[in-house]
């Protein structure tokens, strides 16, 4: 959602002092700047927001020129490998001011706090303010927008409600769960949206429907009930890349070789994922990673030992900065790259456009590069690895089983035994997408 903005004018509110803001959020770009979950904006005075702003969950709201409420966590978030469940619970009657607004973070509430200036008794929790512009991943004039994908996202008017509407703990994991059909009170500006991939039609009977206002909504497999790997913003070596699309998409820098990581790893199982050569850096660089540090020096994906990687333009296979021949040059933008790995029998493939190459056919154990044992990795697991072996700037989008290149939905959904993510080609027998489901398969 990096630039988009959903927006409805609500009605007049139930209990204008009482509500709950309830969303399941995966955070993509992180950065210092505001990403806003819900917004509401009359002017430039009279405005408010929830979002999560220099890593910290916050919320600000502004009436008459004058703050009116700024409370914020000392506690950053800045995990992308996982959905947060995020609620905020408003109740401007109580006597005590530290129960007037409340944060729950995967139902547990946040109670280390920088800033405590809440809302005063009885005053209007401007996000339900009746007959007023509010929006979702913008506050509607900022130009903030949320960074990352949103689920199952709910509005109370009238309540304040517990997280454990929303979720319980599972009592075999101890982690907490997502519950897809919460029962609440809607009250007059209450909705359900983003439930069931994107739409922004409510889902609850109140018929509170949002219209979309900017950006583009792209559907998602990843969902708090089964967490997709994506790139890995934080475990970049060398240079650094920008991403976007939930982190699904990767441009590395001009200047030195780098790579990146995913947020998921694994260390048994067969695992197929996707990449698509938007803007080809020359020589990119396909392939897995033991190593979770570089040690501060420039290298390419490949340079160690525990390390298989795939050159784009030579088409050769890199481990410990030893380069094989291994098919012929698959540089060209709009390339589709195929990775099946095989850590039953200790196997690397690679597909072009459809095409396993190097006669290799990973549903039957035919050809393919070897890789070294899970104990012969530096730190006990393999990582995806996409970067570049040049100095040209690459971007490249991932598909870990999420069915879309960047925005662009695939053409045409291979087969996939294991119902396990959306893929443009087949999914060799045996192998699943690399996420929470399948690492449970």
């Amino acid at each position: 959602m990096a630039s988009t903005s959903l927006t409805r004018t609500s009605g007049t509110s139930t209990n204008v002092d009482k509500c709950t803001f309830s969303a399941w959020v995966k955070r993509g770009n992180l950065s210092d700047s505001d990403h806003i979950l819900m917004g509401q904006y009359t002017d430039a005075n009279n405005r408010a927001k929830i979002l999560i702003s220099e890593n910290f969950l916050t919320y600000f709201e502004k009436t008459g020129g004058s703050t009116t409420a700024n409370v914020k966590t000392t506690r950053k978030f800045r995990d992308t490998s996982a959905w947060y469940h995020i609620v905020v619970a408003f109740d401007s009657t109580q006597g005590t001011a530290a129960d007037r607004i409340k944060f729950y973070v995967n139902g547990v509430q946040e109670t280390a706090l920088s800033h405590t200036d809440y809302v005063s008794q009885n005053g209007n929790i401007r996000v339900n303010e009746s007959s007023a512009p509010i929006f979702i991943g913008q506050d509607g004039n900022s130009g903030y927008y949320f960074d990352g994908s949103m689920s199952h996202v709910h509005f109370c008017d009238g309540t304040a409600l517990a997280p454990t509407v929303f979720g319980s703990t599972d009592s075999t994991t101890g982690e907490w769960k997502i519950n897809t059909s919460p029962s609440f009170t809607l009250g007059t500006n209450g909705f359900t949206i983003l439930k069931d991939g994107n739409t922004i039609t409510d889902q609850s009977t109140n018929s509170n429907d949002f219209t979309l206002v900017a950006g583009t909504l792209t559907k998602t497999e990843d969902c708090p009930s089964n967490v997709f790997a994506t790139g890995n913003n934080l475990a970049t070596y060398w240079t650094a890349a920008t991403f976007a699309n939930g982190n699904t998409t990767q441009t590395t820098q001009s200047n030195n070789y780098s790579f990146n990581t995913s947020t998921l790893g694994f260390k048994t199982g067969k695992w197929y994922w996707e990449a698509k050569i938007v803007s080809s850096a020359s020589s990119d660089m396909f392939g897995i990673t033991g190593r979770t540090n570089s040690g501060g020096t420039t290298h390419e994906l490949g340079k160690y030992a525990d390390q298989y990687a795939f050159n784009s333009y030579s088409g050769v296979s890199r481990t410990n900065s030893t380069d094989t021949s291994y098919t012929s040059q698959f540089n060209s933008n709009g390339t589709i790259v195929q990775i099946a790995v095989d850590m039953t029998n200790l196997k690397i493939h690679l597909g072009v456009n459809g095409v396993w190459q190097n006669s290799s056919n990973p549903s039957n154990n035919t050809g393919g590069l070897a890789i070294g044992a899970i104990s012969t990795t530096t730190d006990g697991y393999y990582f995806v690895g996409i970067g570049d072996y040049s100095n040209s700037a690459g971007t490249h989008s991932y598909n870990f089983g999420n069915g879309y290149f960047g925005t662009t939905a695939v053409s045409s959904a291979g087969t996939n035994a294991s119902g396990n993510g959306i893929f443009e080609y087949d999914c060799p027998s045996g192998y699943t997408a690399l996420s929470t489901k399948g690492l449970n398969l």
